[in-house]
């Protein structure tokens, strides 16, 4: 069902890069979603009155609110697609964070009144009228639900969008509060136990966290968040596949939304090499970067040492001494000033998050004793940085 609807409503879908394509997948998934949720909502208020249920009637009133948040993410993807203007250079792509988190709030709003409906429940128990059609049609909630998020999650994937994988947790989330408000039904009906209020409390309790955790991802791309090492490497591999680049490093990216990037980053290059002809190869990057990852690159070239073996000695030298310290342990903009008795090694050392900064005159300890033992001529002056690169786990 998700393929077909997106084959044929979303023209060019495959083109994920394209904004209108993407403002497309949008407006697909806010219709849809308003469509379902208004459709449970009526259903559910309903069955909620018929029987007396308060978990019935809050999940119906959350299906309601689910169609608002529908209606937001429909807007604020069509806003979000909106062109560069004087106000904004880098376009309105960031309205689509905002969009989810507006949808965080509405989530953790209805998951609050469920929350007060379910204490009022536990202190005045109302009698609930038990119906296998109420239970039926709470069993299509959750299947139209389940649908919703698997749809909403294939979408989300496709074009990177916070809107939609808000909406997807949102409408997971309804799963569970609705399998609970079946839960609680069964058991009145089978042994005559009023768990409604209880069981409110639970759902109530799992749709404010669903809210919060959306909110939290929502945020981080906002205030700023790492790279992730996918977009890493390929960021850097690109680069570095021109001839004339050795290395790269010293790569920050800043996201004006989930299709709009700007990046810099260090390409090092021979040191003898014709200034012009490195600048030559740094334009070209920067132009193809752009028409071929979508992300307005600038690049700060850094002339690199390549001929002197006395140089790359006391590099492979660090490498072997960082490596005994701690294996993530890196460095860049290595240079060598030679005296006559003393030999100083400048660097940065690019060091893991976990080192807290009171560490870091600790860490250069370690590594000016570990390399002035390797060899007593050598001194380190080093600059220490964190990676803006957010850490991969670690396998399993």
């Amino acid at each position: 069902m998700t393929e077909f609807l997106i084959r044929h409503f979303v023209k060019d879908y495959k083109n994920t890069e394209n904004q209108n394509v993407r403002t497309g997948y949008g407006l697909l998934a806010g219709i849809v979603g308003i469509c379902c949720n208004v459709v449970l909502f009526a259903a559910k208020l309903f069955i909620g009155m018929v029987s007396g249920s308060i978990s019935v009637t809050a999940d119906a009133f959350n299906n309601l609110s689910d169609a608002a948040s529908s209606v937001v993410g429909f807007v604020g993807v069509k806003m979000a697609g909106k062109p560069a203007d004087a106000d904004h250079p880098f376009g309105h792509g960031r309205i689509e964070y905002i969009s989810a988190f507006i949808v965080a709030f509405f989530v953790i709003q209805v998951g609050f009144e469920l929350f007060k409906s379910s204490l009022g429940k536990i202190r005045n128990p109302e009698e609930l009228v038990f119906s296998w059609v109420a239970v039926a049609v709470l069993l299509l909630s959750v299947a139209v639900k389940l649908w919703l998020s698997v749809f909403n999650r294939t979408m989300g994937r496709r074009i990177r969008s916070k809107v939609m994988a808000a909406a997807s947790a949102d409408a997971l989330g309804d799963v569970a509060a609705t399998s609970a408000t079946i839960f609680s039904m069964v058991i009145f009906g089978i042994w005559g136990v009023n768990l409604d209020g209880l069981i409110g409390l639970l759902v109530s309790a799992a749709v404010m966290y669903a809210g919060v955790s959306i909110a939290r991802d929502t945020l981080k791309p906002l205030i700023g968040e790492p790279i992730d090492p996918e977009m890493y490497r390929k960021i850097t591999e690109f680069v570095e596949s021109y001839d004339g680049i050795i290395g790269t490093h010293d790569l920050i990216v800043h996201n004006y939304g989930p299709s709009k990037s700007m990046a810099t980053i260090h390409a090092e290059v021979p040191g003898d090499a014709d200034v012009r002809d490195s600048h030559e190869v740094i334009d070209t990057i920067e132009r193809d970067c752009l028409r071929t990852l979508g992300i307005f690159l600038v690049i700060h070239m850094d002339p690199v040492e390549t001929k002197d073996e006395g140089v790359k000695r006391y590099r492979d030298l660090l490498e072997e001494c960082l490596g005994r310290i701690d294996a993530r342990l890196r460095f860049h903009d290595f240079r060598v000033i030679r005296g006559t008795e003393r030999v100083n090694l400048i660097f940065d050392l690019v060091i893991p998050r976990e080192y807290q900064e009171d560490m870091w005159d600790t860490i250069r300890t370690k590594v000016s004793d570990e390399v002035h033992t390797a060899d007593p001529s050598c001194y380190c002056v080093m600059t220490v940085e964190y990676t803006f690169v957010a850490e991969e786990p670690e396998p399993d």
